[in-house]
């Protein structure tokens, strides 16, 4: 009724002595964590934060073995949604290194999600 399987499965787990690299998960999760950081700095230079973006900046040099590009220029957009998206980066930053367990990342992750909720707060109009 069924022919019997000739080739090798494409399902197959890789072979160990393969000819290019492999990352392991801690390795993935350092490279998407110094990714979302570096977006982080990015929204926190912007928004004119020095000191802040210096402690992120520390964090991605820590990360990524190298100390990180810094934003130069100012898009002159607005504040509060600099600072709304600047939370939801710090947020995706807080899930991967809860994940990774990096105490000093997950704290840091933390505080700038509720830096940016109160300014957010503060440049909201009343009644929204």
């Amino acid at each position: 009724m069924y022919e019997p399987i000739r080739a090798k499965s494409v399902h197959s787990m890789a072979d160990a002595d393969a000819r290019f690299p492999h990352r392991s998960r801690e390795e993935e999760l350092d490279i998407q964590l110094a990714g979302h950081l570096s977006a982080l700095l990015a929204v926190t230079d912007e928004l004119g934060l020095d000191a802040d973006a210096d402690r992120i900046a520390v964090q991605v040099a820590r990360l990524r073995g190298a100390p990180p590009a810094r934003h130069a220029g100012h898009r002159r957009e607005n504040a509060a949604a600099l600072h709304r998206r600047a939370h939801a980066l710090a947020g995706r930053a807080l899930v991967v290194a809860a994940s990774r367990a990096d105490t000093a990342a997950a704290i840091l992750a933390a505080q700038r999600m509720d830096a940016h909720t109160a300014a957010v707060a503060d440049t909201s109009p009343v009644g929204l």
